[in-house]
């Protein structure tokens, strides 16, 4: 018994110096890699569609939309500069946004299942785009009348904003917001978001229902370069200030009580993190609707390669994320041409086997 124990605990540490030697092997080109992976991503994604344009030929265009004159097709510039770059610059945005907001969230509840829906983000969007889909009330129609298609996207984004806020005061006690309290709070503002969702949606209209089912699923076909600008403050600030706390992440994986006497301000690292995740994913979720697992599954991967590091897998699950959105937003729009597979459902059907995956890893590494 004594030899069995000894020869799976050396196995085992084998295995440990074998990842250990691969993670460092990996590290220094992990970043450059994800640059230039995010960068050919790019090209290949405005060059594919039904009008398929060269890089040479992105090259002519962009040449000439700065002011080099080039002889650039007329319609292949206007379908690259109006309809292509737009959407795969609206979907670097959103990956990154999701990515980063999940890996911080996953950092800060210090578990690795953790998402940016777990603090009621998503729900809080879906479930105020939803009332005013299926509400005909007065303030719904002047909002409308003042903003016009871009109405749903303000009012699902003051929907995150709200859900948001209110896990997070709810979950405060004696002054301060106790993690285990918002992992809580967070689940049961989800279900209660998800049960008015569901009423909603019992009321509603045939047509309604399409709407609705429509945005729930998630979509970047409405892409212009006014949905980029608008969502773009919101995810650069959050793109630049989660970074910024990637050290306290990494004393918070030790603990709270120990991150607080190492010198970590608990109550405002939780607040900045709740802050800036909610304003990437509820700008994501406002102009494209629910899209899912980006947030989950990608900072996964980038620690398995990366390791714990916070510095790194922040960093990585930005750049991966945008990568992953991108690629996945080309296939839903040529995979069924010339329909559309609404992209939540791609990333689901992505996401789920590659989650499942994780899930047995970890779980042979556990028994072993």
């Amino acid at each position: 018994m004594n030899s069995t124990t000894a020869a799976i605990s050396h196995a085992t540490t084998i295995r440990s110096v074998q990842q250990s030697r691969l993670k460092a092997i990996i590290n220094p080109w992990l970043m450059p890699a994800l640059i230039i992976a995010l960068f050919v991503t790019i090209v290949f994604s405005v060059g594919i569609g039904a009008v398929r344009i060269t890089p040479y030929e992105i090259w002519q265009i962009i040449s000439n939309s700065v002011g080099y004159s080039t002889d650039a097709d007329g319609t292949k510039e206007a379908i690259l500069l109006a309809i292509r770059l737009p959407r795969v610059c609206l979907a670097v945005l959103i990956g990154a946004g999701l990515a980063i907001s999940g890996a911080a969230i996953q950092g800060l509840f210090r578990n690795p299942l953790a998402d940016p829906g777990l603090i009621g983000i998503s729900s809080g969007a879906s479930l105020a785009a939803v009332l005013m889909i299926v509400l005909e009330v007065k303030f719904f129609q002047t909002l409308t009348g003042l903003l016009g298609m871009y109405a749903l996207s303000i009012v699902a984004f003051a929907g995150a904003c709200a859900t948001a806020f209110l896990v997070y005061r709810i979950a405060k006690l004696a002054g301060k917001a106790l993690i285990t309290t918002m992992l809580l709070t967070g689940i049961a503002i989800n279900a209660l978001s998800g049960a008015l969702t569901g009423i909603m949606t019992y009321m509603a209209t045939d047509e309604q229902l399409r709407n609705i089912t429509f945005w729930s699923l998630g979509s970047l076909g409405g892409a212009s370069w006014t949905s980029v600008l608008a969502i773009l403050p919101f995810t650069v600030i959050a793109l630049v200030g989660i970074p910024r706390l990637a050290k306290s992440l990494n004393l918070l994986s030790l603990g709270e009580s120990q991150a607080n006497m190492l010198g970590v301000n608990l109550k405002s690292i939780k607040r900045q993190i709740i802050v800036f995740s909610t304003m990437a994913v509820g700008t994501s979720v406002a102009v494209a609707g629910i899209i899912g697992f980006v947030g989950l599954v990608i900072p996964h991967l980038i620690r398995m390669g990366a390791g714990s590091d916070h510095r790194r897998v922040l960093t990585g699950s930005a750049l991966g994320g945008s990568i992953v959105l991108t690629l996945a937003d080309s296939l839903a729009r040529t995979i069924v041409a010339p329909a559309e597979l609404p992209i939540g459902i791609l990333t689901a059907l992505l996401g789920t086997p590659v989650f499942l995956w994780i899930l047995f890893r970890e779980k042979r590494r556990a028994v072993a």
